[in-house]
């Protein structure tokens, strides 16, 4: 299937791990450059080299911290000076600290909504200008299953979560009439570093092992397995593409059919 992404030009946030690097890695595959920001500058330049490598797309590492508003804009006005456009914008960046409410201190709730959800609201409040002039645009918050399928050891993600899918959805209406699509990705246990934290979480909060932490969860995908990084990236893809023109203001679940009830047994 052609998707007419050759040529777009695409920013990651998160894009140095996980599903944010395999989302980077897939959408240049298909002949996009990409722009990606993290913290962590050794990774970060590290990985945009591999996938330039692989791929023969130009792609920019930026140092930055989403957590903040300056560091959000200017990685999206870096890329879009570099480029000279801006068509995708991949939000996958942040991770909250899990545990139940008797735990969790005020600066977790803050860690949790400052980057997960405020993160998002900051590079979309600045990518949008950019889609607008061009009268096309593709947003994809990643996002997570926490805030559609709420478990009290994962409250904090949840309410980011629940917070950023009303934001897409919001948002989504208003620029529909400008060509931009923008749509939430909710995944549910992903392969990822992120996932095994919040095993050892719910392991400490159920006073269990991790080896049956993760054989709960397992047992609660219908499916029987966790999501990779790289099926999360696929979706991403479609959504980023011409073929996804009439898909906006979707939360779309991508979590085997997941039914957290059974993780509490």
């Amino acid at each position: 299937m052609e998707l007419g992404l050759s040529g777009r030009v695409a920013l990651v946030g998160g894009g140095s791990m996980g599903i944010g690097k395999a989302s980077a890695l897939a959408l240049a595959r298909e002949g996009v450059d990409v722009a990606i920001c993290a913290r962590g500058k050794e990774t970060l330049d590290r990985v945009a080299g591999e996938i330039a490598q692989e791929t023969g797309r130009q792609v920019l590492p930026i140092v930055a911290d989403l957590g903040t508003e300056a560091d959000a804009r200017r990685f999206v006005d870096t890329a879009a000076e570099h480029f000279g456009r801006l068509d995708i914008l991949v939000n996958c960046a942040g991770n909250s600290p899990g545990g139940s409410l008797q735990y969790l201190e005020e600066a977790d709730w803050m860690q949790s909504l400052n980057l997960k959800f405020l993160g998002y609201v900051r590079t979309c409040k600045a990518a949008i200008p950019y889609m607008k002039e061009r009268g096309w645009g593709r947003i994809i918050n990643v996002i997570g299953n926490d805030g559609i399928k709420p478990i009290y050891f994962e409250i904090t993600p949840g309410a980011a979560n629940a917070a950023g899918i009303n934001f897409t959805l919001a948002i989504a209406e208003e620029l529909a009439p400008f060509g931009i699509t923008v749509n939430a990705l909710n995944p549910g246990p992903v392969d990822t570093d992120r996932w095994w934290g919040l095993v050892r979480t719910m392991s400490r909060e159920k006073g269990i092992t991790e080896e049956e932490a993760q054989m709960r969860a397992i047992s609660s995908i219908p499916i029987g397995r966790l999501c990779t990084p790289e099926e999360v990236a696929d979706m991403v893809v479609f959504l980023g593409s011409e073929r996804a023109s009439f898909v906006t203001g979707a939360a779309i679940s991508m979590d085997g059919g997941q039914r957290k009830a059974i993780m509490d047994v």
